[in-house]
């Protein structure tokens, strides 16, 4: 097939034939990793009570999620591969522009336009919970609009809470679970903790490392394209989108390499966030105890290896201690004065 397409598109539709090519690439992948992804997503979490989305709505939600990333997916390889055809040597460092360029533009527009497709977001209605959160938010210097609640019962009974967006269109959210189980004081801490990823300029911190690692990437794409290619008994050069599935290969090896680094990344910044709503919100109690509801969905002890490798948060017994331990300071210091 991509023969097929290596000649049907003549030289001067090769951003057509990227854009295909990626869509096509993106679309099948998808279609054939739906089984493990309807087990792990939907049969799983209904067998352990952890959602009670119907299977259509779980299938509608993500044939369209498909839709959309292999739309995004394909249009950034049609920048990646007019980079190597016209930036000369160093096509691998604008693509690591490009790539901050791209996710900046996607964290811009994902709350205004991807978030609302798959949740519906409203303000948190008026009460105790809105009164406290917008004093928190007030305290950071972050606008009551903000702020929002949202319906993430329709796809799992998690107790979960995000930030998301930059810029103009950042926003605090907390799912309706966590605002139906949670005490006043847990909704507090976590809220800290959603706020200190806010201030702390997270998101940022994202977009920064994917570039670098963009960097790295393409430079030993540059470099070692060749090689793969020919492993794969293929003579497709660089530059022609045909060789996209070798490249996304490489691109597989290089994520599976990188991500005890990535995880390490984002475990530090889930302990900064904790750290932030111990020291503004202090309500070690409540933060504790809202995390121990999370170990319905995470291993709590997980070994040193498994968490260094596979883990993004830190272990449930790793945080509830910190906040002990932030407790017993805070006692200790009002004793001594």
């Amino acid at each position: 097939m991509l023969n097929w397409v290596d000649a049907r598109f003549a030289e001067k539709r090769k951003s057509i034939k990227a854009f295909f090519i990626g869509f096509v690439y993106f679309i099948v992948s998808g279609l054939l990793s739906l089984p493990w992804a309807y087990y792990k997503g939907l049969a799983r979490e209904t067998q352990y009570g952890r959602t009670s989305q119907p299977p259509g709505d779980w299938l509608t939600q993500g044939l369209l999620d498909l839709a959309i990333s292999s739309i995004l997916g394909a249009l950034f390889f049609v920048g990646v591969y007019a980079l190597i055809r016209k930036a000369g040597r160093f096509w691998w460092a604008w693509a690591s522009g490009l790539t901050a360029a791209t996710v900046s533009a996607i964290f811009l527009a994902s709350p205004i336009l991807i978030e609302p497709l798959f949740n519906n977001y409203q303000p948190v209605p008026d009460g105790e919970v809105r009164d406290a959160i917008v004093e928190l938010a007030n305290e950071a210097g972050i606008p009551q609009d903000r702020i929002f609640m949202f319906d993430g019962s329709r796809q799992s009974n998690n107790f979960t809470a995000n930030v998301s967006g930059i810029g103009s269109s950042a926003r605090i959210a907390i799912s309706d679970v966590a605002m139906d189980q949670a005490s006043l004081d847990e909704v507090k801490a976590v809220t800290g903790h959603e706020i200190g990823h806010f201030v702390l300029g997270h998101v940022w911190k994202i977009v920064l490392i994917l570039s670098v690692l963009a960097l790295i990437f393409f430079y030993l794409s540059d470099r070692l394209y060749g090689w793969f290619a020919r492993r794969f008994g293929s003579d497709t050069t660089l530059h022609n989108p045909v060789g996209l599935p070798i490249l996304l290969f490489m691109a597989s090896v290089f994520g599976v390499l990188t991500e005890p680094a990535t995880n390490t990344l984002s475990r530090n910044s889930e302990t900064a966030a904790d750290i932030y709503s111990l020291q503004t919100v202090d309500l070690p109690d409540a933060l504790a105890s809202a995390l121990i509801k999370t170990a319905e969905y995470r291993d709590p002890r997980p070994g040193a290896l498994q968490e260094a490798l596979f883990y993004t948060h830190p272990s449930v017994e790793g945080r509830v201690r910190r906040a002990m331990e932030w407790k017993a300071k805070s006692e200790n210091a009002v004793q001594d004065e």
